[in-house]
């Protein structure tokens, strides 16, 4: 296999490209001038005709002295011809002068360009080696190149962005990963701290084993859940696999109807206003969207408290709104409600059935289909989440 001949490097051809333009340049002026140094140098206006002369020259009385017109005559040719000689050697001079200094600034222009692309090329470097020096344990580094705000400037603040964004990314991988390892930790250890108890003692009853029983029900339900919503925060980051009809009411309506039992035993009461709002996209994902938001609004309420759901469309969107009662939520803490195992007191941290990962799930659906979701704080409680997603087409 043959190898392969390097390329010469950016600078090397910027270089013979300034170099050209220069010297072609310079060719050209140096052309124009020696064309007009020609042109004035060869036009005499008051240099008579070769034939004029010589019509004067016979036109002279046969009286006259001839030898004196001949010795004129030829003064004359002589000083044309000292002329002549003169042109061309001036000619000659000034295009070896000419050539000389081309050369000087060929060679001149050669250096000049070499440092000029250097400088130019210079936040290419520098950009080049901050490339180099990232990876997944330096994503701090950033070029943060100074100077002009001209394109390799955009480039290099370009690309410090983008090693922001993939930084977040990271970090926000860490931490899910860690948080998702200590959230299903804490089932498998009730489990086994269960069992070992249990497994400890010389003589243990049915009831202590009905008891472990339902610990290990519980422990692996809440781990099930768990499971489940990492499969579809996973499914939804994917992006939509399908491109179906669906209407958020009817999804808005099976999930109240699934957790009808649940708000029962809360004492909560539900009021709903399920207008058609037809959507495009994956059936399944859609049903969990409204699910969830469903499910947040039941789990993190007041016993007696209230739940709203409203659906409807507006503009060519379709929306969902889910209001709920319950604790004060900071506004600046809102946000953060959106990202996994992401909680605000001890009291949703202490639910057994909140998995952290409902919101989060849910913004990752709405991302999928394209749509928005937007959250804020109820001035008497609780929180009201609001989805809009597109509408389809005719």
């Amino acid at each position: 296999m043959r190898p392969r001949l390097r390329r010469p490097s950016i600078r090397l051809r910027l270089t013979l490209v300034y170099a050209v333009v220069l010297v072609a340049t310079c060719a050209a002026l140096l052309a124009l001038n020696y064309a007009l140094l020609y042109q004035s140098l060869y036009d005499n206006i008051n240099r008579p005709p070769a034939a004029e002369m010589q019509a004067a020259a016979s036109s002279l009385p046969a009286n006259a002295d001839r030898a004196l017109a001949d010795v004129k005559i030829r003064s004359y040719w002589i000083e044309q011809a000292q002329i002549d000689r003169l042109r061309a050697e001036t000619l000659l001079g000034t295009a070896g002068t000419s050539a000389i200094a081309l050369a000087i600034t060929a060679m001149a222009g050669l250096g000049v360009s070499w440092i000029v692309a250097g400088r130019m090329l210079k936040p290419l470097h520098t950009l080049t080696a901050a490339a180099r020096r990232i990876s997944q344990d330096r994503l701090h580094e950033r070029v943060a190149l100074t100077g002009p705000g001209d394109e390799l400037k955009e480039l290099a603040d370009t690309f410090d962005e983008m090693v922001a964004r993939l930084e977040a990314s990271f970090t926000s991988q860490r931490r899910f990963v860690a948080d998702a390892s200590h959230e299903l930790r804490t089932p498998l250890a009730i489990v086994r701290t269960g069992a070992e108890v249990l497994l400890a003692k010389r003589e243990s009853t049915i009831a202590q084993w009905e008891a472990m029983g339902r610990r290990v029900l519980t422990a692996s339900g809440r781990a099930e859940r768990l499971l489940d919503g990492l499969l579809a925060l996973a499914r939804s980051d994917s992006g939509v696999i399908a491109h179906e009809a669906h209407d958020l009411a009817i999804a808005a309506a099976g999930a109240l109807s699934e957790a009808d039992g649940e708000a029962e035993r809360a004492e909560l009461t539900i009021a709903t206003e399920l207008r058609p709002a037809p959507v495009a996209g994956d059936p399944v994902l859609l049903d969990r969207l409204v699910r969830n938001l469903v499910d947040n609004a039941i789990r993190h309420n007041h016993p007696g408290g209230r739940i709203e759901v409203v659906t409807g469309s507006r503009d060519g969107e379709s929306v969902v709104t889910v209001r709920n009662s319950g604790d004060a939520i900071p506004a600046a803490e809102v946000d953060r409600l959106f990202e996994p195992f992401q909680r605000l007191t001890s009291d949703r941290t202490a639910s057994s059935r909140s998995t952290g990962l409902g919101l989060a799930i849910v913004r990752s659906i709405v991302h999928a289909h394209h749509g928005t979701v937007i959250a804020a704080p109820n001035a008497g409680g609780g929180l009201a989440v609001s989805v809009t997603l597109p509408a389809p087409q005719g």
